[in-house]
């Protein structure tokens, strides 16, 4: 399993296209440089009255799968 790092600061206002269904996706660039796509949905947990911001680990399987993602405190 790979492992990705990714520093996240999405806004409340830009989380509101993922909710309404115009974005399902997410992209974003590693601290490597790589760019993730992974599903918009996986953020919920992690949305604050200010959006979401934070380093998250992303932790990918077998055919560039998404199994995981938890924040880094």
């Amino acid at each position: 399993m790979r492992q990705y790092i990714v520093d996240l600061n999405i806004p409340t206002a830009e989380l509101l296209r993922y909710y309404r269904g115009s974005a399902s996706s997410v992209s974003a660039r590693d601290r490597n440089g790589r760019r993730l796509q992974f599903p918009a949905h996986v953020l919920r947990p992690f949305v604050s009255g200010s959006g979401i911001q934070g380093t998250f680990t992303l932790s990918v399987g077998v055919g560039n799968r998404l199994h995981n993602i938890q924040r880094v405190h």
